[in-house]
């Protein structure tokens, strides 16, 4: 069973990121559209657990496959889809996890409600605030108890994810 850690938000995250991101550039390079970093350990301010969240946009999410080797020889052990249909999941570290990569194609709903939800929480800081005191209230509750930690979050993150799509839609013109 892993454990649950929440740390305070760290500036070092934003340099992680971009340290990951220049690496899957290289890799991808003519195959990639972009690359987001999203998850909490992009909104400053917000407590999260310490793994960089990154989402590679692809121009075909199937031509993704034939990157296995190359995000292998970086340490990245591939996952499939992972529960999500049209995703590519990678992570870094199986005791330690340190990055999670999230690959979708352009135009997968899934990009905007990602960075609906990233932005949506670096715009309200309220929300913000109330999302890092549930993450902090969870994992005291829940130390040894991943699963309970991720259900603990599961209805706020339906309910702002909701809210945020709609709040990125209307002011970006999607």
């Amino acid at each position: 069973m892993r454990k649950v850690e929440v740390v305070k938000y760290s500036p070092e995250w934003k340099r992680k990121f971009e340290e990951e991101a220049g690496k899957l550039r290289r890799l991808f390079e003519e195959e990639l559209v972009a690359i987001h970093h999203i998850g909490s350990t992009s909104v400053e301010g917000l407590a999260a657990k310490p793994i960089i969240d990154m989402m590679p946009v692809v121009r075909d999410i199937e031509r993704v496959d034939a990157y296995m080797e190359r995000m292998e020889a970086l340490g990245y052990r591939g996952l499939g889809e992972y529960g999500i249909p049209k995703r590519r999941y990678f992570r870094k570290g199986e005791e330690e996890r340190t990055v999670h990569v999230h690959v979708f194609e352009e135009g997968n709903p899934d990009v905007i409600r990602h960075l609906a939800f990233r932005d949506y929480l670096r715009t309200f800081p309220d929300v913000r605030d109330d999302y890092g005191a549930l993450k902090l209230q969870l994992a005291a509750q829940h130390p040894e108890d991943m699963e309970g930690y991720i259900q603990g979050k599961h209805n706020w993150i339906i309910e702002t994810e909701r809210l945020a799509t709609q709040w990125y839609k209307e002011n970006h013109g999607v």
